[in-house]
Order: C-alpha cells, then sequence, then structure tokens
C-alpha cells in the first residue's frame, strides 16, 4: 500500500464512517470489507459502452512533490497531448492534469454514466478508448501522475438539459439564470449535481486517473446573482456552508474510489475574510479536502493588493503574501487540506509572462515552504525555458 495514499485517505474514510471508504491497493484493487463476489466482479473490472470488460487500470503513486500542468480538452485530443507528455519526461514537471469534463459540460471519452450519456456529454469528438488507455498507459510508464480535472456547477449542458437542476430567476422562478454570457448555471445546492461529478470521478479513477480535481465548486461570481436569482435549497444556509456540505459528500464518494481529492479555489480567497459571494471561505473549505489548489494568478489582484500598484508585475511579492496568508489562516486547523498553488504561465496585461515571471512565483511558494505547484495556460501552451531539466534524464 502506498504509504502517501494512506495519509490521505484513511482520516476521510473514518470522518465518512464507512467500511468502504477505505484506501486502495497498489494494483487498485479496493480493500473492502467482506465484499460479495458479485462486487468483486464489478469493482475489478471496467464496462465500457461497446459492452467490453478490461481489467481496471492500476493507480501511478503520488509523487512527493507534484509539479504538474494544465491539458485542456483539445490538447488531449490532438498532437499537444503528446508534446506535453514528452515535456513531462524531459523536465521536473511529473503530473498532468487532463479535462475530463470541461466547463462546457463536454466529457473527454465515451461515458458509462448514465447521465453523461442521456444528455450527450460524451458525443462531440470523444477520445478513443483505445487512444485513453495509449495516453495514461505511457503516462504510468514514465511515473507521470494523471489527475483528472471535473469542473462541477459550470455545465451549461446539463444546466440546460435539466432545468430543474439550473439557477433559477427570482421573478421568473421556471426560468434559468443566465450569466453575463448568456449562460445558465448549474445550482450548487442541488445533490444531483455533485452527485454526477462524483459519478464520473469514480469512472475516471477506474480508467487509470490517479487523482480526481474539481473546479468550479462555487456560485457563479456575478455580484447581480443576489438580487436576480432564488435558492429554494438553502434551507437557511449561507452559501460557504452549502459548497462546504456538498464538498464532504463528494470526498466521501472520492475516498472510496482511493484516490486523493482536490479542490481549485479563488486565488484571494486566503486573503478575503468573507466568501467572496460565491461560497468559498477558506476556514469553510480547507477540511473538506485532501487537496486545495488556490488559483494564485498575480494578473487575477487588483490594483493595490498587498500595496502593490500592479499586482501582475510582480509575482514574486504577490504570491509571497497570498501564500503567507495561506499558511496562517490554515494553522491550526484539524485536517486541513495540504496547498498547492497554482501559478501563472500566461501574459494577462503588462508584462508578457515568460520564464522569469513564472520561477517568481515558483521561487516565491519554495521560499514559503510549498514544494509542490501547477501551471495553468488556458492553452496548454507553456514557457519552456522556465522548467527545469529532469535530474534523472
Amino acid at each position: 500500500m502506498h504509504l502517501r495514499l494512506l495519509t490521505f485517505l484513511l482520516p476521510v474514510a473514518l470522518a465518512c464512517g464507512s467500511r468502504d471508504a477505505v484506501v486502495a491497493r497498489p494494483d487498485s484493487v479496493r480493500a473492502d470489507s467482506a465484499p460479495s463476489p458479485a462486487r468483486v466482479a464489478v469493482r475489478d473490472t471496467v464496462v465500457h459502452p461497446d459492452s467490453l470488460r478490461i481489467p481496471r487500470a492500476p493507480l501511478v503513486a503520488r509523487p512527493e512533490a507534484v509539479r504538474g500542468l494544465y491539458v485542456n480538452r483539445w490538447a488531449a485530443l490532438g498532437g499537444r497531448m503528446w508534446e506535453l507528455v514528452d515535456l513531462a519526461k524531459r523536465t521536473e514537471v511529473n503530473a498532468l492534469v487532463i479535462d475530463v469534463k470541461d466547463d462546457r459540460g463536454l466529457v473527454l471519452y465515451r461515458s458509462r454514466v448514465p447521465l453523461a450519456r442521456e444528455i450527450g456529454a460524451d458525443t462531440t469528438q470523444p477520445m478513443r478508448h483505445e487512444r485513453l488507455r495509449a495516453v495514461l498507459d505511457t503516462m504510468r510508464a514514465h511515473g507521470i501522475y494523471p489527475i483528472a480535472r471535473i469542473v462541477v456547477v459550470k455545465d451549461p449542458l446539463l444546466a440546460s438539459k435539466k432545468l430543474e437542476w439550473s439557477i433559477k430567476r427570482r421573478d421568473e422562478p421556471t426560468a434559468p439564470w443566465l450569466d453575463k454570457n448568456g449562460n445558465p448555471w448549474l445550482d450548487a445546492h442541488q445533490p444531483g449535481v455533485w452527485s454526477y461529478a462524483a459519478d464520473l470521478a469514480d469512472e475516471a479513477v477506474d480508467l487509470g486517473f490517479s487523482e480526481v480535481q474539481f473546479d468550479y465548486v462555487r456560485f457563479p461570481d456575478e455580484k447581480r446573482l443576489v438580487r436576480e436569482a432564488t435558492f429554494p435549497l438553502a434551507n437557511g444556509r449561507v452559501r460557504a456552508q452549502v459548497i462546504r456540505d456538498q464538498l464532504g459528500m463528494v470526498r466521501c464518494r472520492v475516498a472510496a474510489a482511493g484516490v486523493p481529492m482536490t479542490i481549485d479555489v479563488f486565488g484571494l480567497t486566503a486573503t478575503d475574510t468573507t466568501d467572496m459571494g460565491i461560497g468559498q471561505r477558506w476556514e469553510m473549505f480547507i477540511d473538506q479536502a485532501d487537496i486545495v489548489l488556490p488559483m494564485t494568478y498575480p494578473s487575477h489582484f487588483a490594483p493595490g493588493s498587498y500595496g502593490i500598484g500592479n499586482p501582475n508585475a510582480h509575482p514574486y511579492e504577490v504570491l509571497a503574501h497570498a501564500l503567507g496568508d495561506a499558511k496562517r489562516r490554515t494553522a491550526g486547523i484539524a485536517g486541513a487540506a495540504r496547498i498547492v498553488p497554482w501559478y501563472q504561465d500566461f501574459t494577462l496585461g503588462p508584462p508578457r509572462y515568460g520564464a522569469e515571471q513564472v520561477r517568481a512565483q515558483i521561487k516565491a511558494g519554495y521560499d514559503a515552504g510549498f514544494r509542490e505547484w501547477l501551471l495553468w495556460n488556458p492553452g496548454s501552451r507553456y514557457t519552456v525555458d522556465a522548467l527545469r531539466a529532469d535530474e534523472g534524464s
């Protein structure tokens, strides 16, 4: 059994109060309590939509320090996927975060999850399972850690197909509330929204993804939502409590799958003491995941943040402040998650980001005691010169 995986999952298994919420053996077969023969047959094989049964894929051991890159859906489907695998083989990068469900609601491959098939989430240029197997097998062979990114609440496809789960307008309760781009959002109060994400996570683990990362675990970040939308399932709960409750449920599900659960949160949550109107308040989510990933992009901090006129031009200083706040607010919280920051490898305003700016963020993290990191570029095109050579190559 991987000791690092045990460290993540055993406390969750106890908290969830389920004999099934236990850790996975290295070959990914679950150590359930007295499973029935029928259950063993289901858990030890993966059933694809074409009815083929194949052995459950083994998991990749989590590196001591994860250093990864985001891989969007289109990069995963094209030749860019292999370029990024090669980049990981040659550099310090040892993990890839791959879109399994993106923010349009599209699933990467043909799915066995009934709801995904019902709404056609897996029918837009799905990756063939043979290719997915080749990608994951190659990553495993080279010790590259595969992480499945699953977007939860921002899913316009599901919100339009299943209107009862969408956020509703206050002035017309049967009509969906639309964001500034004219898209509906799922209501974070709806348990089915989170169960769907957990079902997709189960499937991803069966296929060989060794960690599950949930993004958009929040309400929309538009101030007009307060006056325009209604939430009949709130039952007196503030938004931060809703997010906490839903994360707790999903975490138990993912723990049963035998892998760490991670969540993406706004970078400013480490500093802002409110829930920012989106339901993300640091002290209320930090113990509801195994790993929390604050999106600490300097370009996303307002002018004047931390007394810095142009935060985007001072990546080291911004990260030093934000990560310092994260450490301070996490101290003393029982069961707090590990913190792995996202860093910016894209340009949004001056100056143009290159190796100097990327390394400045990484250095700030190292100086603050954070040895792990992920790089975000929306087009999955990274500054190669910012990456150190693989010490073992």
